[in-house]
């Protein structure tokens, strides 16, 4: 469970992907840790997540790749995002199957996690969880977040280590 009245959470798809269930999934679980939740919806590209959403900078942004162009299109909203000053300090993550070479936590078909993670922290994401996401680390992720927003109330959150 979370602080009272949970965190602002926006959920993403990337730019180039059109998948939803993914989207209403993670909405669905951080409501259920209750946080209020708005979905984004698909192919949404920084420029126009900076324009829907640096107005009010939710606590936490949620970016969810399904279709394996989760990096590339990660890198370039990731750049929109950090260059707008009103969501510079937001805790923004990104997960899921973010490499068409099947770059995966567990280092299953064909690897690269680390380079890949190292990629997307360097370029300024909060965390990266890569498939199979490990729920507990997200989780506990979304827990620190609300955490440093309940005792400072702010959501902003410095680089977690990679996941």
């Amino acid at each position: 469970m979370t602080p009272a009245g949970g965190l602002d959470v926006v959920v993403s798809g990337t730019e180039s992907d059109s998948h939803t269930w993914n989207l209403v999934y993670l909405q669905l679980l951080l409501e259920d840790w209750g946080h209020r939740v708005e979905n984004a919806g698909p192919c949404i590209g920084g420029a126009d997540l900076v324009t829907r959403y640096a107005y009010r900078a939710p606590d936490l942004l949620v970016l969810s790749s399904v279709n394996g162009h989760g990096e590339s299109d990660g890198l370039r909203a990731i750049a929109a995002l950090r260059a707008a000053p009103e969501l510079a300090a937001t805790p923004i993550v990104i997960g899921g199957k973010l490499g068409t070479r099947g770059v995966t936590a567990d280092g299953a078909h064909g690897g690269g996690a680390e380079q890949v993670t190292r990629r997307l922290l360097a370029a300024g994401f909060s965390a990266v969880f890569l498939d199979p996401v490990d729920l507990q680390g997200f989780q506990d992720f979304v827990r620190a977040v609300a955490g440093h927003r309940a005792r400072t109330n702010r959501g902003v959150l410095a680089t977690s280590p990679a996941r």
